[in-house]
């Protein structure tokens, strides 16, 4: 990560220490295949903003807007208490299928990406802070089903694309059609050692019923 100003606030903004308990979206494993696992996500709030640019570029200034809300940028000058993980995916729109996550789309200007914190379970959309910057925007997400394959390592845009294949691969052997874009989810902050990361790529699917064969 490029910009020192913001990796030095991501372990105190959003990890905290290891002692810290770290909220992250409730889900139950609906089934578990080899190598990735079916999951129904409970419903959750989350803050999210929708950037230009590459990868890195877009999850650096995805970040900084949302760091920025839950440090205190926000109606109230509250601050929200630390959550995980932060997603980033490809997309359009402010539409996401997962916890902070990455999406992309390109577009003339570069790839458009979507970066979302968790909002902790304290608070409503009646309760918690409105946002002061006009780019952040609060909304809960649904009840669903998402496909979740976990790794640990390095944040390389070519582990991440191995990955995804390895997870499309699988979801097509097993029957399972996605139904939104693959959600890029990070559980660590930048000094944790590579080997130590865990990382999650998420993709939502058709609704499976419970102990689906």
């Amino acid at each position: 990560m490029r910009n020192p100003a913001l990796a030095a606030l991501i372990p105190f903004v959003l990890f905290g220490s290891p002692a810290m308990a770290i909220e992250k979206p409730k889900y139950q494993v609906v089934r578990a295949y080899p190598g990735f696992e079916l999951r129904e996500y409970a419903p959750y709030l989350v803050a999210e903003t929708e950037v230009t640019g590459t990868r890195e570029e877009g999850g650096n200034e995805g970040f900084r807007r949302l760091a920025g809300y839950i440090f205190g940028k926000n109606k109230g000058s509250r601050k929200l208490a630390m959550t995980a993980p932060v997603t980033q995916s490809e997309g359009t729109k402010l539409a996401m299928t997962a916890p902070v996550t990455q999406t992309a789309k390109p577009t003339a200007g570069g790839t458009r990406w979507v970066v979302q914190f968790l909002i902790p379970s304290t608070f409503t959309l009646a309760t918690v802070p409105a946002p002061l910057d006009p780019a952040v925007l609060l909304r809960e997400l649904p009840s669903r089903q998402v496909a979740a394959l976990r790794y640990s390592g390095t944040w390389s845009e070519a582990r991440y694309e191995s990955h995804l294949r390895e997870l499309r691969e699988a979801m097509l052997r097993e029957g399972l059609k996605p139904s939104g874009e693959p959600v890029w989810a990070r559980y660590d902050p930048p000094f944790m050692p590579w080997f130590m990361r865990t990382n999650e790529i998420l993709i939502e699917v058709g609704k499976q019923p419970s102990g689906v064969p």
